[in-house]
């Protein structure tokens, strides 16, 4: 599969306002999308595992599961959107696409890259995303890694 977007000479790379504002567009979906999997998980293991109220979140598989479970559906929510068409709902409304240097949808190895690095370059008090402000052609950090970048779409006429 060797597609490639349009209108590549368009495009602009990204700046920090957007991409944080798609940040928190997609962090209200993704939140949604986690209280929903919290709430199955309970009523899993209240009703199915047959466990107390007071048992519930006691165990450490409990814990691990559920933790696990949130990082899939995070992954899993990123990587639809980024391979089907290279923006989340996020990035739709602030016009913004990832791809790959030459203009691709990116590969699901670089859909990890950008998964893992993008988690972690929120440790350092966001220094990975902030990194759109000193690099001269606004890369994160996850961009960096993962051979992406992040460009803006023009608006549509």
């Amino acid at each position: 599969m060797n597609r490639r977007f349009t209108d590549l000479d368009d495009v602009w790379p990204a700046g920090l306002g957007r991409r944080l504002g798609a940040m928190l567009y997609d962090g209200f979906l993704l939140l949604a999308i986690w209280i929903a999997i919290t709430t199955l998980h309970v009523l899993v293991v209240r009703k199915v595992l047959g466990l107390a109220p007071a048992e519930v979140g006691a165990g450490v598989w409990q814990v691990f599961s559920l933790r696990l479970l949130l990082v899939a559906a995070a992954f899993a929510f990123f990587a639809f959107f980024w391979r089907r068409g290279g923006m989340t709902l996020g990035m739709q409304a602030w016009r913004l696409r990832v791809q790959t240097r030459d203009g691709a949808p990116i590969s699901l190895r670089q859909t990890m890259v950008r998964f893992a690095v993008g988690a972690v370059s929120f440790l350092p008090l966001g220094l990975g995303h902030l990194w759109v402000v000193f690099d001269g052609e606004r890369r994160s950090w996850a961009d960096l890694a993962s051979g992406t970048q992040v460009v803006v779409l023009p608006k549509r006429s």
